[in-house]
């Protein structure tokens, strides 16, 4: 039995965008309608969104027959957690608030076995190594691991060259939300400020050789991240997209 490839690592190394989406509702049927639909990643949310280990392994396997590649991200950098993700089969994690290269780089130990790391060994009864049946499992996995941090915090921005410089970070993601909070503007991501602050911030990730990546539901805000270098760029919610549609919808007939 071969070693799972991450294409979605693979992508990013040769530097080719990837175009994703939110999975929020922990559903495992919208999660596999959604992969039916061909993005290249499905974020599976477990920091904001009602998933745990569980759900989100349910719809790791939903999208697993599909071209997708799922992402977790978890609801902190708990390191006992993190190898949970990785032993069920999860090869690409997005840790929330990420705020120094120290914090990276626990993550990163996290992440991986001893001698490089501090990651537990429980291959034989992990779905990561399908039940011990990937011959040389512990020796190869790291190479299919994707780390990606997120930088959300005015902390973080300050540090973020020393945040993207860490050996093991694949990516560095930017939260407009919890950013636009940090820095004095919650609830307003579009601040000038903000975004001037992300654009420098996806052009300093992507000079550093590693991949940049945000959220944007907002087409041309999608576009206007993506040219600026991000790689990695979700432009929608499964929430909002059936909140919306179903306002819309009602709108349409009550206002009759």
């Amino acid at each position: 039995m071969q070693h799972p490839v991450n294409s979605f690592l693979a992508a990013l190394k040769a530097d080719q965008p990837q175009i994703g989406f939110w999975l929020a509702l922990a559903s495992d049927h919208a999660a596999e309608a959604v992969a039916a639909v061909g993005f290249d990643w499905l974020l599976i949310d477990g920091e904001h969104g009602p998933n745990n280990l569980q759900t989100s392994l349910h719809q790791m396997r939903a999208i697993a027959p599909y071209k997708s590649h799922a992402v977790a991200r978890l609801v902190n950098d708990d390191t006992a957690l993190i190898k949970q993700y990785l032993d069920v089969g999860f090869q690409s994690l997005l840790i929330p608030m990420v705020d120094t290269a120290a914090q990276a780089a626990r993550i990163v130990a996290a992440m991986h076995y001893p001698p490089t790391g501090i990651r537990g060994d429980g291959a034989a009864i992990a779905r990561a190594s399908r039940w011990n049946q990937i011959p040389n499992y512990m020796a190869d996995a790291a190479s299919q691991l994707c780390l990606l941090v997120q930088a959300e915090t005015v902390t973080a921005m300050s540090n973020l060259d020393e945040i993207t410089a860490t050996p093991g970070v694949a990516g560095v993601f930017f939260g407009p939300a919890d950013l636009s909070a940090s820095m004095g503007h919650p609830g307003n991501p579009d601040h000038p400020d903000v975004q001037a602050a992300i654009i420098d911030g996806i052009k300093r990730v992507r000079q550093a050789g590693k991949a940049a990546g945000i959220i944007a539901t907002q087409p041309d805000k999608a576009r206007t991240y993506l040219a600026a270098g991000a790689r990695f760029v979700a432009v929608g919610v499964d929430t909002i997209a059936l909140v919306q549609t179903a306002q819309k919808l009602c709108t349409e007939f009550k206002a009759r």
